[in-house]
């Protein structure tokens, strides 16, 4: 499950500071831009600052081909933050990562170029199987260790990544070996923008659910010999599954302490699906999970959701707030092996 790592940051160049080695983690895409700054410790790291920002930089590229001047300007906005976190910190080295926006959009690389001219931020476009690949090392570790097999997806907001994982005996408890995989060009962002993410009637839902099980079925046939025991579970990471359990946990406001590692059974799902569903567009705006950036895109990723269920039918979910940035600064600290002896 190893991927090569690139080191896209120069500690040296910035000002790195000089104690413990910090390392940071950038995921450019469709809809947000987040970075992790975090330190190495014995059994993993601690992170010590973070930035999230929607910036819909994919906005409208499914109808155009191409990077809005506005989306590229909200990115800049952040990603310059994200910049300046990062010479504050030190930070000593650091991978960026851009994903599907850019690597659909015919401006895809110009708009790169424009970050490195403007901000001095290297970020390299990740193909569809790194983006996989890292999820699974972000969040592979909080699989069922007793699971014959699990199956990992990540809803973004212009593709959703699917892992079918298995345990690895050969290697230490719970560790996981990815089989197979599969990117699907389409999330949050271009399926609401196809079908409407503001009223979703019934028709509408059913709609977007069908056309995702289509997307859905090449990989659901080269699985389809896998083994399933009776501790097969989902594993969920992204904006979307996140929600749903914040609206299950009844959460007056989002609060990643309760939902990391939370296991939600197929019946909880369905009531905290069904809840959403019922919201019209300004009470999910109103709700304090979801938000008004979020509520035209949170009953699209409802409907992803609904059809990785029916094909995978599983009685229980993790849900988890990590992902590809985790995955990233742990293959960065174990390519330094920085892990070892860190205070």
């Amino acid at each position: 499950m190893d991927i090569e790592t690139v080191a896209a940051w120069d500690g040296a160049h910035y000002g790195a500071s000089p104690g413990p080695k910090l390392y940071a983690a950038l995921d450019l895409g469709t809809n947000n831009c987040r970075l992790l700054i975090a330190r190495p410790t014995a059994d993993g790291f601690r992170v010590v600052d973070a930035f999230s920002r929607i910036v819909r930089l994919g906005e409208g590229l499914s109808a155009t081909g191409r990077l809005s001047e506005a989306a590229i300007a909200r990115t800049l906005d952040a990603l310059r933050v994200c910049r300046d976190k990062m010479r504050h910190r030190g930070v000593f080295r650091a991978r960026l990562i851009a994903t599907e926006a850019c690597r659909a959009a015919d401006n895809g690389a110009e708009f790169l170029d424009q970050v490195w001219e403007k901000l001095g931020l290297r970020l390299e476009i990740v193909d569809q199987r790194t983006e996989a690949f890292l999820a699974a090392a972000g969040c592979g570790d909080l699989a069922d260790e007793r699971a014959e097999s699990t199956v990992l997806f990540d809803i973004g907001g212009g593709s959703s990544e699917l892992v079918w994982m298995s345990r690895n005996r050969g290697s230490r408890a719970g560790a996981r070996r990815v089989d197979a995989w599969e990117s699907m060009r389409l999330g949050v962002v271009s399926l609401a923008e196809t079908f409407g993410g503001t009223d979703v009637t019934p028709e509408i839902f059913a709609a977007m659910v069908a056309h995702v099980d289509r997307a859905l079925a090449p990989f659901v046939e080269r699985v389809a010999d896998r083994r399933r025991c009776d501790r097969f579970h989902l594993l969920g990471t992204s904006g979307t599954v996140t929600t749903l359990a914040g609206v299950h946990l009844n959460l007056p406001r989002y609060d990643r302490r309760a939902i990391d590692g939370l296991w939600l059974t197929s019946g909880q799902i369905d009531a905290a699906v069904a809840r959403l569903r019922a919201m019209n567009y300004s009470e999910r705006a109103a709700n304090g999970c979801i938000g008004a950036e979020r509520a035209d895109l949170v009953l699209a990723g409802c409907a992803i959701l609904e059809a990785i269920r029916a094909r995978f039918p599983a009685e229980r979910i993790r849900i988890a707030d990590r992902g590809l940035r985790e995955g990233i600064l742990s293959q960065l600290m174990r390519a330094d092996r920085a892990s070892r002896g860190a205070p």
